[in-house]
């Protein structure tokens, strides 16, 4: 039988990835109901808390316990309508990370456990193979804070408690490489091999092949870590939130000249690009966390929804991972991340 003209719609479901706890916002005609109550939803076979509701907009949040591309979105007052959401299933929990994780090149994801300033963690980065199977990888690192790869494959993890640097073995061995780097957070390798260290005094530190320590650009000091991500261009990108209600995204070109593409956020961190050289930037302001899209122009696209995140990762053969300070969450459909035309 045919649906009467007034027959309720869903038009869209935005972000159309999200995590538990993220808030996803569900437009249409007459999706609300009547303005009485709020409708009833659901996300798979589980009820969604209902946060927001009027004729066309319903604003819920994602529940616990779910994972999946494609979950069916469905709304009583809109009987016969179904929307999909990409919800993010849990990897990694017990994890404490303060920036982004880290793939290694086999599809191996490198997470922390960084702990309180000062506490001596029993095992300082966890690894998670590509089955799933989580084994500890690094100890004695006191306050594990940014790792990167630099081009060989080998590991590098930024302590913020003393200021320095470690390198690790196949085997998980550390050995200090760098020190008196200030508030160490993150870093970053250029194809050449030279490390980029964010020190949330204010500097970013380059350090040579061989060793050689110099500040390469300065920075406002952050109240939290600075994030490194370099673009596959070579310009460095960094991320330092402030007290500010509105921080910025800095570019830092090959010889340190530094602007500033976007204030779009208010407490950004960790950041990342894709395959195709796009960035993506962990917003953690509450009411707009997530993670977005940062479109050439500085333009933003919110992406994933999620309510406290701090880092993200891109997988080599595909799939992302997007952590919060104690849980990790991987899609395998990037759907939802292609570039924008």
């Amino acid at each position: 039988m045919p649906q009467p003209l007034n027959h309720p719609r869903i038009a869209s479901v935005r972000p159309l990835a999200a995590v538990a706890g993220g808030r996803v916002t569900i437009r249409g005609s007459g999706v609300g109901g009547d303005g009485e109550t709020w409708p009833e939803v659901r996300i798979g076979d589980v009820a969604a808390q209902v946060v927001f509701a009027d004729r066309g907009t319903v604003a819920v949040l994602v529940p616990a316990h779910l994972g999946g591309a494609s979950t069916p979105v469905r709304l009583a007052t809109a009987p016969g309508e179904t929307a999909f959401l990409n919800v993010g299933a849990p990897v990694a929990t017990g994890v404490h990370q303060v920036d982004s994780p880290v793939f290694s090149g086999d599809g191996t994801l490198y997470l922390t456990y960084s702990g309180t300033r000062g506490d001596r963690s029993p095992v300082s980065v966890f690894r998670v193979s590509r089955d799933g199977f989580r084994e500890p990888f690094v100890t004695g690192i006191t306050n594990p804070t940014s790792m990167a790869f630099d081009p060989t494959g080998r590991l590098h993890v930024s302590s913020r408690f003393d200021g320095t640097v470690f390198a690790v073995d196949p085997d998980g061995r550390a050995r200090q490489v760098v020190t008196d780097l200030g508030v160490a957070c993150g870093l970053a390798f250029d194809p050449d091999g030279t490390l980029y260290v964010g020190d949330r005094s204010g500097t970013v530190f380059q350090v040579t092949s061989s060793g050689q320590v110099s500040a390469f650009a300065t920075l406002p000091p952050s109240v939290a870590a600075f994030h490194l991500a370099m673009a596959p261009t070579g310009e460095l990108y960094v991320t330092a939130p402030t007290l500010s209600t509105c921080d910025a995204v800095y570019c830092i070109d090959r010889v340190g000249v530094v602007t500033t593409l976007t204030r779009r956020f208010g407490r950004p961190q960790g950041l990342a690009f894709d395959a195709q050289g796009v960035l993506y930037v962990v917003e953690a302001l509450a009411g707009a966390s997530g993670l977005y899209r940062v479109r050439a122009d500085g333009d933003t696209e919110h992406v994933v929804a999620a309510p406290s995140l701090v880092g993200v990762a891109f997988a080599p053969s595909g799939g992302v991972v997007v952590v919060s300070d104690d849980t990790a969450y991987r899609f395998d459909d990037l759907s939802w991340a292609s570039s924008p035309s």
